[in-house]
């Protein structure tokens, strides 16, 4: 998947999470990515967050260390 598609797809799940009811919008994030992402999309994420995460939400950031990366992304 492209890196632009990628994080279109992040942004829209933390733009979704941002307007519903709870404490911790982060962690519904998290809990979205790691349910219905695969492994290589979350590794994705990963090199992304440790290179360049200036174009993804700044929620899609907070949910990054819940988010359960697969181990030879870290």
């Amino acid at each position: 998947m492209s890196v632009e598609k990628l994080v279109y797809q992040a942004n829209q799940i933390a733009t979704f999470f941002e307007t519903q009811p709870g404490d911790d919008p982060a962690a519904g994030v998290a809990s979205h990515i790691n349910k219905f992402w695969e492994p290589r999309m979350r590794g994705q994420l990963a090199k992304i967050l440790a290179s360049d995460d200036s174009a993804l939400n700044p929620l899609v950031i907070r949910a990054a260390s819940q988010i359960h990366f697969p181990e030879a992304a870290h």
